[in-house]
């Protein structure tokens, strides 16, 4: 179990970034919080401080699957802007609400949860940060749209393992992460239907026997083109639903 746990601390990020603490950091944050240690992070909330104030009906608010394709050019909608940061954490995300309070937007969509998992934080841990995001997108008149955090595939981290010579199979890795992300969407989605909040179920139509589909991704977690479109008709069918 150790040398498991060791593995999953090592990939714990999407980009498998962990980086040294003398990154640079913006004041107002935890630097020893784990989502300063990735260095991506003060570097993408300094470029949200001079995007222009442009108020948007939908944010995207998420990790790298959020941040790795074009909203407003997949679903071709001008009113959607994305506030995803490779790598980041749920911890990660209550830190820079601010960043989706202040475009206004009439709904934000949230996807994350997995880089807390291969971060061994604990499901009910995660889940708390939810209500807690959720909470403060109320009190801004912001209403939450919810979605499964999507499985890992069987091949995530498989480079690691033979690099190291592992005798860890990431196939089983995975398993069992995505075992600790079936539980965190079940207590998410009955969140969601006690609190009158949509719910997109992800990995309905993007895994196969618990894990995400080999040919939606590119390395094992990150989404290619046909993962995306996938993602984009499902949150697409829910947007036409409420006239946006």
């Amino acid at each position: 179990m150790a040398g498991f746990k060791y593995f999953v601390l090592l990939i714990i990020f999407l980009n498998i970034n962990i980086f040294a603490s003398d990154q640079q950091s913006l004041p107002k944050y935890d630097s020893a919080a784990v989502y300063m240690k990735n260095s991506v992070y003060p570097l993408k909330i300094e470029l949200f401080e001079i995007y222009k104030k442009i108020p948007a009906d939908i944010v995207m608010l998420g990790d790298s699957r959020t941040d790795g394709v074009n909203w407003n050019e997949l679903l071709g909608r001008p009113n959607i802007v994305s506030r995803g940061i490779p790598s980041d954490v749920t911890e990660g995300f209550l830190a820079r609400m601010e960043y989706v309070y202040n475009l206004e937007p009439k709904y934000c969509i949230v996807q994350g949860g997995l880089n807390d998992i291969y971060n061994w934080t604990a499901v009910e841990k995660i889940y708390q940060n939810y209500v807690r995001i959720i909470s403060g997108l109320r009190s801004k008149g912001i209403k939450p749209i919810l979605q499964s955090v999507i499985y890992a595939g069987k091949i995530w981290g498989k480079d690691y393992l033979v690099r190291t010579n592992s005798k860890l199979k990431a196939e089983d890795v995975n398993k069992e992460r995505n075992q600790e992300i079936e539980k965190l969407n079940r207590m998410l989605k009955s969140y969601a239907k006690r609190n009158n909040i949509i719910y997109i179920d992800l990995n309905a139509d993007m895994s196969f026997r618990g894990f995400l589909k080999d040919e939606l991704t590119h390395d094992g977690v990150h989404l290619n083109a046909r993962g995306y479109k996938i993602w984009g008709r499902k949150i697409d069918e829910v947007l036409t639903e409420l006239g946006l």
